[in-house]
This record gives C-alpha cells, sequence and structure tokens, in this order.
C-alpha cells in the first residue's frame, strides 16, 4: 500500500497573507484590512482570493476567526505559536487594538462556575476581554 504524504498548500497570494498576519500577528483584521494592506504593497489580490485563504487558515488553526460587536464583519488573528486559541481568552486594547493571549486560573474558575450556575460553557477562541493595555493606560 502507497503512504500518501499530505503536502501543504502553499500559494503567492497564501505567503503574503501569512506574512502578513505574522508581523502584525498582536492585531485583529478583517478580510478587507488585510485585502488594502496587501494591494498597497503592490499586491493584486481579489477579496475572493483573501476570503478563501482566511478560511482555509482558520480551518487549519492556523488563524483565530471570530466576531466581534463592534465591527460589523468576522476578524482574524494569527495565532501560530500561541497554541490552540479555543484553551484561552483574548484581550484586546480599546486604544491601540493590541491582542494579548491570557491563560488565567481565575478565567477558568469563572467559567467553571458560570457551567455551574447558569448552565453556559465559554467558546475561549470567540471570547474577548476589551481593554486598555499598560502602553496605552492614560492616553
Amino acid at each position: 500500500m502507497k503512504k500518501v504524504i499530505k503536502s501543504e498548500y502553499r500559494t503567492k497570494p497564501r505567503n503574503a497573507i501569512i506574512e502578513y498576519l505574522k508581523e502584525n500577528a498582536d492585531t485583529r483584521f478583517t478580510a478587507r484590512d488585510i485585502l488594502n494592506a496587501l494591494n498597497s504593497k503592490d499586491n493584486s489580490l481579489d477579496r475572493s482570493t483573501i476570503y478563501r485563504n482566511l478560511e482555509r487558515l482558520s480551518r487549519e488553526g492556523q488563524l483565530v476567526k471570530y466576531k466581534e460587536s463592534d465591527v460589523n464583519a468576522t476578524c482574524y488573528q494569527y495565532s501560530e505559536g500561541h497554541g490552540s486559541c479555543h484553551m484561552h481568552v483574548h484581550a484586546q486594547c480599546l486604544v491601540c487594538g493590541k491582542i494579548f493571549h491570557i491563560d488565567n486560573k481565575h478565567l477558568k474558575k469563572a467559567a467553571t462556575s458560570m457551567k455551574a450556575e447558569y448552565g453556559i460553557e465559554i467558546d475561549y477562541g470567540k471570547t474577548v476581554i476589551m481593554c486598555r493595555c499598560s502602553d496605552c493606560i492614560g492616553r
């Protein structure tokens, strides 16, 4: 029997998207933000290429995909190197937009309490606490 080797699907647009997201790993983006940023760097990518690649990268676990209440679009953040983004809460600075990964025993204890008291489970991969980061406090 032949062993099937699964190769990683790489294209120039995918590489450009990954490179851009890695360079800005502590920020969340919409597909439009990514499209505008990449096309301003002399890439000629269309919207469907961006969406197709973002969906694939999300399925592969390289991006966190979530919906924020104040943005009328799906947001993405590069997640490689952060482990599973479904195992910790995210905090986003209201001033600079930087995203932090929070793995905290108090938050886990609160999640356990909410499940016991209200019968709900927190979806960590889609949970975002809005805050002011230490660099932006006082601005």
